[in-house]
């Protein structure tokens, strides 16, 4: 007797339904669903030989429609490495690794189901991840961010790095209660040595933090996920804290018009 098989049975036809159906199955928080998102969509513009977007552009950006059976063909693993040394070059070892790994773990769900049959990735080898000598900006680089329109929130955080000379990670860490604005400096119960920043830089981050008594200081866009912690959610808001990968792709976005070589800069560059 013939038995129908059903549409979730099915193996699907197009990647991006693959992907969805491996993030449903892995048991993932939404914060990491969405990492895993991003990086497998950004290996479905490799299989089709075309450019990642990268900063803004990548949130906006329709990622191409993908047959999953295009992961078989013959030339799917020399566009895969191909874009893999593209995408180490842009974002770094570490994080082109760890994309890496997710494709990887996707990969071995699909094959599992036979909905694909070879591991187009077996050729490709992890990176060492080394870290890199920063430049520092110049002066005059610095000015030329700082004078650029940009919202309240980018202008304050890209100020304070620069007055402060502070640890990115510890300026995006910092709560609304941990402003001393009299004092323009952080309040002397943080751990380390206060933070200090010029009265420019005070007016930036007192606007930023108007109306919120609690809280991060710096806020996503967008709400934050329901698993949220509750120090890392703005109750007035229900926007989470702003992740430092975020706030180097809006800096780095921000700054490509300013680069002489069209990449933009980094956030940790601005750093004194």
């Amino acid at each position: 007797m013939f038995t129908a098989v059903t549409s979730e049975c099915a193996p699907p036809v197009e990647y991006a339904v693959a992907v969805e159906r491996f993030l449903v199955s892995a048991g993932l928080s939404t914060a990491s669903q969405r990492i895993y998102r991003i990086a497998l969509t950004t290996w479905s513009w490799m299989l089709v030989e075309r450019e990642s977007p990268v900063g803004a552009a990548r949130r906006g950006a329709a990622a191409p429609v993908v047959p999953l059976g295009l992961l078989d063909s013959a030339t799917a693993p020399s566009r895969l490495e191909a874009g893999f040394a593209a995408r180490e070059a842009a974002v770094g070892a570490r994080t082109a690794n760890r994309e890496l790994a997710i494709l990887r773990s996707a990969l071995s769900w699909w094959r599992a189901r036979e909905w694909v049959t070879s591991d187009p990735t077996s050729a490709i080898r992890r990176r060492i991840a080394t870290a890199p000598s920063i430049e520092t900006l110049t002066d005059d680089q610095a000015r030329a961010v700082l004078r650029l329109r940009a919202p309240l929130r980018e202008q304050a955080l890209w100020h304070a790095v620069y007055d402060s000379g502070g640890g990115i990670e510890r300026i995006l860490a910092l709560d609304v209660p941990d402003l001393d604005p009299n004092g323009r400096r952080t309040r002397p119960r943080l751990p380390g040595e206060p933070l200090h920043w010029r009265a420019a830089t005070g007016t930036l981050l007192a606007l930023l933090a108007a109306g919120r008594p609690s809280g991060p200081l710096f806020l996503t866009d967008r709400r934050a996920p329901a698993d949220t912690l509750a120090r890392d959610r703005c109750a007035v808001t229900g926007r989470g804290r702003l992740s430092y990968r975020r706030a180097a792709e809006l800096f780095t976005a921000a700054t490509q018009g300013l680069d002489t070589a069209g990449r933009g800069w980094t956030l940790r560059q601005l750093r004194r």
